[in-house]
Order: C-alpha cells, then structure tokens, then sequence
C-alpha cells in the first residue's frame, strides 16, 4: 500500500496500548472500536486488529498487488479508479488501483481494514499511532489471509450501524463532582440539547451548550481519567476526554460516558444536536456486553 496523498488526520490505531498509563503514556487506539471491529469482522480478521483511521479529506491510496479491503464508519464517498465502492462489505482491489475519498456524507470518522496482517511497528504491545500520522509516501506491507469470508448476518450489522449513527441519548454515569453541580445545572444537562464543538480531536471533544456550574468553588485533587470522563471546564464548558487523553486531570469529573456510547459522539457531527441521560453502572456493563458477545460469537465461529 502506497500513501499518494496524506490526510488531514489519518492514522493507524488497534484496540490501544493499555497498561501504561501510570507513568502518563495514554492509550490511544480506536476512536470508533465498534466501526472499526466491524471492518475486521467482515473481512475474517482478529476483531481488534489494526486498521487505518482516517479523517476528512482523507488520504489518497493506491496498490502494488491485489487485495481485499472494507470500510467501515463515516461515509466518505470511496471510489477506486472514480468508481463508488460499498461500505460494510469486502471489496477486491486490483493491483495498481487507487481509492480515494470524495466527500463527506455522515459521520466524522472511516476506517479502512485489510484481509491479512498490516505490518507496521510496535511499540509497547500496540501498533497505535500517538500524535503521528501518516504522511505522503509512506508505505505499508500486508502478510495474506487467504481464508474464506465470514458470513455475517447483515440485519445485525444495521443494528450496530443504527446504534453508532443515533445521536441520542449520548448515556453517562455520574461522577465524582455530580453532586457538586448546581441543581439549575443538572436540570440543563438533562433536559437541554447540546452539540459537539469544531474544536474537537482525538485528545478530546469540546461539548457546546449552556455552561454548567458548581456549587461555591470546590477544588479538586488531580486524580485518573480514562477515555469517556466528562471534565467541567472553570468556563462551564465540557471536554469529553477521547482516545489520545491524558492520564490525569484535575478539572471537575462530572461523569462518564458509557463505553458502547463513546463510538456514537466520535462519529457526531458538529452541526447534530443530542441529549443527555443518565444510566446505572449494571446497565452500562449489560449493554457493552451484549454488543461484544455477538462480536466474539462471530470471531469464535470464523
């Protein structure tokens, strides 16, 4: 694979590099994991491998050898050689083709598997790019997979797709400060739409809407943030800590957002309002489980 054209933001990332975060490595990985096992899924591949995470405009690629790819996530127009090529679903690529990407349609992130094992350096058990990103004349080898397809019931791929794609609720369990917030606060949290702001990375979303506040000036010790934590800014905005986050914050720690929602709010768009709600631990852990059950029913049968 040979990168013609860099992105805006493109990258590659894997489940994460987990187990480091106690001396400040973050974990980065995918922004979207459910797009992303969806692409490995498709294809026959381990549901956590690396894949490219691309961003609009997106890179432009082209092929020495043929190849199986899907796409997954946001809809970014793909074509090889002009022609629209489907999502959620393998296509075969001819040596010398290219795929590029024309416009965005929905969504904010795709991500792009290929049949086989990327070969790309590791570091600290993950090929997840932190901060890089890839760049013009970069190129990457693929080890074959040559097994047969999976067959994949296509009604549960609509349900995982309208999952990721329906902005609300965006669901959350209190934090720490909850109690800590106004009353006027929590009610304009609860019941107010808000949207994502254009000042938004993989480190973390800013979140536009009424600006929250605390009761009195409370100061909090820097304490373990993870990917989902809700951070109440001095301002009253809230940051929403996403894959590249730091491992400490010292900000007000509000909530967090339930894991199998956080893929729905790094696909939102700027311009899409949502709403907030709040749900219990055991509901957060039943829904999460449910959705990687059905993923490894899947890995484990093919």
């Amino acid at each position: 694979m040979n990168i013609l054209k860099k992105g805006v933001a493109d990258s590659l990332q894997d489940a994460g590099r987990y187990g480091f975060q106690s001396i400040g490595i973050p974990p980065c990985g995918y922004m979207d994991y459910l797009s992303a096992q969806l692409a490995n899924l498709i294809l026959g591949n381990p549901i956590q491998q690396t894949v490219f995470e691309l961003h609009f405009p997106a890179s432009s690629i082209s092929f020495d050898e043929d190849v199986c790819i899907c796409i997954t996530g946001a809809n970014f127009v793909p074509v090889v050689n002009e022609k629209s090529i489907e999502h959620y679903t393998p296509i075969f690529i001819k040596a010398k083709e290219q795929l590029k990407f024309i416009q965005p349609i929905h969504g904010k992130i795709c991500y792009i598997a290929i049949k086989g094992k990327l070969n790309a350096p590791a570091w600290l058990n993950s090929q997840s790019y932190f901060s890089e990103r890839i760049q013009t004349g970069d190129t990457f080898s693929i080890e074959k997979n040559n097994a047969p397809l999976p067959f994949i019931n296509g009604e549960w791929l609509d349900t995982i797709n309208k999952h990721i794609f329906h902005p609300s609720p965006i669901r959350f369990i209190p934090g720490p400060a909850w109690n800590d917030l106004e009353e006027t606060s929590i009610q304009a949290l609860l019941k107010n739409s808000f949207s994502t702001s254009i000042k938004s990375n993989r480190m973390g979303y800013k979140i536009q809407g009424d600006p929250l506040s605390l009761k009195g000036a409370p100061n909090y010790l820097s304490s373990a943030v993870t990917k989902g934590t809700m951070q109440l800014l001095p301002n009253g905005e809230i940051i929403v800590l996403m894959a590249d986050h730091q491992t400490i914050g010292g900000y007000a720690n509000i909530g967090q957002i339930i894991l199998v929602d956080l893929p729905k709010l790094a696909q939102m768009k700027n311009d899409i309002q949502f709403h907030w709600a709040v749900v219990s631990v055991e509901l957060a852990q039943q829904s999460y489980l449910e959705i990687q059950n059905e993923f490894h029913q899947y890995d484990k049968n093919h």
